[in-house]
């Protein structure tokens, strides 16, 4: 027991410094991006040091639901790597130690870290992200710091364009000034030319106070009356010293929060299941109105309900309409003059129009409603996705690293960030289809973890069984397998042999092989025709005992001394069963898919080609199993690999 426990405070005390080195490095790498997203908002606005860096502060904690599951995954390949590579996890399960009770520790730290998130997100993300995005708008609105340069029009000034020739050694004075004030948003600009001159705010930092020296002042008077026509009025003034003041607020000034607080990303989940309900309550209402307008509307002139009064209020009765005699509106419409039906059509045509505009606007004021709806629905679901994704990640990177046994930050990164992208891309696409209203919103919330959880689930159940997932040799047979690829048998000459290998025995099973595969292969002397192949193909339970009873040659002969026949026991092929053989095991099944599937024809052609290959796989078996009882009989000879009946 004591034994168990210290492997606990090992596997502990392995994991948790990597997972918080990984966790902090994808925090500044989610952190980059925002920064690179959101630059623009940032530069040139004269921002202290305490504004960015309580921006940043309150975005990082927006940013921990992207850098969580990431550095799980990380961290976890890094832990279960490095034991791998350092043969540490080989130890533990030699020893008894099972790849289940290695994670316990770490599973349970996962699940205590998914209830933790569950609170961060219900929370501590509603209120840093209130706070976060009003810093951002605040920030937006803040009017950039003046940074005049020369030689260039300056137009950051509201209502105004500055031009500076040349600045002073340290900027405090200005030279060669141009001014066009379009403050008054007429077309003739006040013009002013000076020198020099400096600027200054005021002390409230509110506005904008230029120093003017040695100028002009050009101001076009023109009215624009009709009156004055042909009378040009100007003004020119000349001076030495000139003072004028601009509104231009300098000052940094945060928006309330309560205005981003009633948004769905600034509420725990009780406010949003509150939210839900309400706006849900209110589409109902407008929907039943609505559709009881629909259903009171007269139809051709006819009311369709009445009303009465009862306790001396209106109350609306349904009125049946019964058509005593059928009636020819076209014979109405046509006894109709020329001008009336035209009157008619468009006074009807005007009264769809206007009814199906209203009713349009009204259905896009419930279509807002609907998605408002989905955006508070879609933030609730996210308070459970990131703790469940947790644990996903952990499942996935724990018996990863187990399986590819690489430590360090090389391979565990690239496979972790081709997993998060594959992550990302699933879960971005479900977020999409569930906002738009496309598919159900729990579906598309959780349409990444429904299909990352098996492949958790796979690779724990593999790397607890040590399956050779990324195993070369593995996938090459299956491939091969898949492909109807030919396989190579590889035998070695055993240094210890339990059991000798008896020529009579030899002699017998050789023989028994070599009469299997003659009668198979007389069985089917001639090439399948369409119809036959579909409904008949090959006999599979004849070709199952005939590998059988190969391999079981094949493991007999490995047992002899003779290098001869080792090798010549090589040279058997694999029998493989492929389902290219036989697509169908019942025949009226064979007619089905050969009528109905549409590449029946060249799925007909390729088993046309295996069937080929096998044949003359066991037509090699026939000529092995003649050269091997020309061994084992001491009568073989070097013309019997060319002619092995002796002809």
């Amino acid at each position: 027991m004591l034994r168990i426990k210290k492997l606990y405070v090992f596997m502990l005390k392995t994991f948790i410094p990597l997972f918080a080195m990984t966790f902090f490095i994808c925090l500044f790498i989610v952190m980059m991006q925002f920064l690179w997203k959101y630059i623009d908002d940032l530069v040139g606005k004269g921002l202290s040091i305490d504004v960015i860096a309580e921006l940043f502060f309150y975005a990082a904690l927006s940013m921990v639901p992207l850098a969580l599951p990431l550095s799980i995954l990380l961290a976890s390949l890094m832990t279960f790597g490095n034991l791998g590579e350092h043969v540490e996890l080989t130890a533990m399960k030699s020893s008894g130690i099972s790849l289940t009770k290695v994670m316990a520790p770490l599973f349970a730290l996962m699940v205590a870290v998914s209830i933790g998130a569950f609170f961060f997100q219900n929370d501590v993300l509603p209120r840093s992200q209130v706070k976060m995005w009003t810093l951002m708008f605040s920030m937006r609105q803040k009017t950039p710091t003046l940074d005049i340069p020369e030689g260039t029009v300056y137009t950051q000034i509201p209502g105004y364009n500055l031009y500076v020739k040349k600045k002073g050694v340290n900027n405090d004075m200005l030279y060669g000034m141009l001014i066009y004030d379009v403050s008054n948003g007429s077309g003739y600009p006040r013009i002013v030319a000076a020198d020099s001159g400096r600027l200054s705010f005021t002390d409230d930092k509110r506005h904008l106070v230029l120093n003017l020296y040695h100028g002009n002042w050009y101001e076009d008077m023109h009215s624009g009356s009709s009156s004055q026509m042909g009378q040009q009025l100007y003004r020119r003034e000349t001076f030495k010293e000139k003072e004028i003041m601009i509104r231009y607020d300098d000052n940094f000034t945060r928006m309330d929060e309560d205005a981003m607080a009633s948004q769905y990303i600034g509420k725990n989940i009780s406010e949003l299941r509150f939210t839900i309900d309400s706006l849900n309550a209110h589409v109902d209402t407008v929907a039943r109105a609505i559709g009881e307008d629909l259903r009171s509307m007269p139809v051709c002139g006819v009311p369709a309900r009445k009303f009465a009064k009862k306790n001396g209020k209106d109350t609306r009765i349904v009125n049946k309409v019964h058509v005593e005699k059928q009636m020819n509106f076209d014979s109405i419409f046509n006894a109709l003059t020329p001008s009336a039906r035209t009157m008619l059509v468009q006074q009807a045509m005007s009264s769809a129009m206007n009814q199906k505009q209203d009713y349009e606007f009204r259905g896009f004021s419930l279509s807002d409603d609907q998605f408002i709806i989905r955006r508070h629905e879609i933030e609730m679901q996210k308070k459970f996705t990131l703790s469940l994704a947790c644990i996903i990640f952990f499942l996935i990177g724990a018996p990863l690293g187990a399986i590819i046994r690489k430590g360090g930050l090389g391979t565990p990164i690239v496979i972790s960030i081709i997993l998060f992208i594959i992550y990302y891309i699933i879960d971005n696409m479900g977020y999409k289809l569930a906002r738009e209203g496309r598919w159900v919103v729990w579906e598309g919330m959780w349409l990444s973890s429904a299909i990352l959880m098996p492949l958790g689930i796979f690779l724990t159940r593999k790397a607890v069984n040590d399956s050779a997932v990324f195993n070369p040799d593995a996938w090459r047979n299956f491939l091969r397998k898949a492909t109807g690829l030919h396989q190579v048998r590889k035998l070695t000459i055993k240094e210890v042999i339990i059991n000798e290998v008896e020529h009579t025995i030899a002699l017998e099973k050789i023989a028994a092989l070599r009469v299997s595969c003659q009668a198979f292969l007389d069985k089917y002397p001639k090439r399948q025709s369409f119809v036959e192949y579909w409904r008949y193909g090959f006999d599979k339970k004849q070709l199952r005992e005939i590998s059988s009873e190969l391999d079981e040659l094949v493991d007999y002969l490995s047992n002899s001394r003779d290098l001869m026949v080792i090798n010549k026991a090589m040279d058997f092929p694999i029998i493989r069963q492929l389902l290219t053989y036989r697509p169908a095991a019942i025949p009226a099944l064979g007619v089905v898919l050969a009528a109905l599937l549409p590449l029946s024809v060249p799925f007909y052609l390729i088993g046309l080609r295996h069937q080929k290959n096998l044949k003359r796989e066991l037509q090699d078996t026939c000529k092995v199993c003649d050269q091997l009882t020309a061994i084992i009989k001491g009568e073989y000879t070097r013309e019997m690999e060319y002619n092995p009946t002796g002809a």
